[in-house]
């Protein structure tokens, strides 16, 4: 039987009704109807439109409520993390990878690599992904009274490094992570994939007003640390127990680092000390590094 060539399976509750792009439930994957995605522009997959279109992204992502999961591991670390599913797109050579999956009320949609990539505007090489409903964010004072230490983001606006941070937080046992007004979504497709869905696994939340609201994690009992290569830094491997104990590492963009007015806020200033005349990391390396360092005493 040929990729396209989906019959429906008698007796179940297969929705038959014909769409704009064709096809109706055309397979089953257990109990789930799987229904065929000939057209890109099928109103059924509106959620996968353009996907390599930023600012389109953003503009429709947050607003409507829902984040778009690349591949099939991180699916189902969004499913584990309880992220209700809207519906789920996949390569129809594909579908069996889903056949133990609760996809609930959520809808799967198979078509042909070729529509995919019309409909996304990317080759899906992994061949899986899925819209998901996004669960409402915390307050910063809730995450910080869970916490014994955090990462605080400035300005960081690169997906790729955003969801690389979530990544080392989640490894290095970090408990959360707060962002400035201006930081990416964690939960645009790329910070996710590359994140590995670890930005399902940390809380996290916006920190606003920016930077005053620096004060109220002081409040909460943390040491803010700005992460910086200024001269007159503190190395970050000579902080002391206090410092260590209940911390907050405080980091700016690639490039421009903190702003005056955070690093102001800061209670101390720490360096990554470097070597052969390299004055600093790519953020998300050093984010890796410092967490390691401030966590190295920890019991596993």
């Amino acid at each position: 039987m040929s990729a396209g060539a989906f019959p429906v399976v008698p007796g179940e509750n297969a929705d038959r009704r014909p769409a704009r792009g064709g096809g109706g439930a055309v397979r089953q994957n257990r109990r789930v109807p799987v229904h065929q995605i000939t057209d890109p522009d099928d109103d059924r997959i509106a959620d996968y439109r353009a996907l390599t279109d930023v600012e389109l992204r953003t503009r429709w992502e947050p607003p409507h409520g829902l984040f778009i999961a690349e591949g099939e591991l991180v699916l189902r670390r969004a499913l584990r993390a309880g992220y209700p599913a809207r519906s789920f797109l996949v390569d129809a050579k594909r579908v069996d990878q889903l056949a133990d999956l609760d996809t609930g009320d959520a809808p799967v949609y198979a078509a042909t690599p070729d529509v995919l990539e019309r409909a996304t505007g990317f080759h899906v090489h992994r061949g899986v992904l899925a819209s998901f409903h996004r669960k409402p964010l915390p307050d910063a004072a809730e995450v910080l009274a869970d916490a014994r230490r955090v990462v605080i983001l400035e300005d960081v606006n690169n997906h790729t490094n955003l969801g690389a941070i979530f990544r080392a937080v989640a490894a290095l046992g970090v408990d959360a992570v707060l962002l400035s007004p201006s930081c990416a979504d964690p939960l645009y497709r790329r910070s996710v994939r590359v994140s590995m869905g670890e930005v399902f696994a940390v809380p996290y939340a916006r920190l606003a007003p920016w930077p005053d609201a620096l004060a109220d994690v002081r409040a909460a009992g943390f040491a803010v640390l700005a992460l910086t290569p200024a001269p007159d830094a503190v190395p970050i491997q000579r902080l002391d127990a206090a410092a260590r104990a209940r911390s907050a590492l405080l980091l700016g963009a690639e490039g421009a680092g903190l702003t005056r007015a955070a690093m102001d806020a800061s209670d101390v200033r720490v360096v990554i000390p470097m070597r052969r005349g390299v004055d600093s990391l790519n953020v998300a390396a050093a984010t890796a590094v410092a967490c390691w360092e401030l966590g190295r005493d920890d019991q596993p």
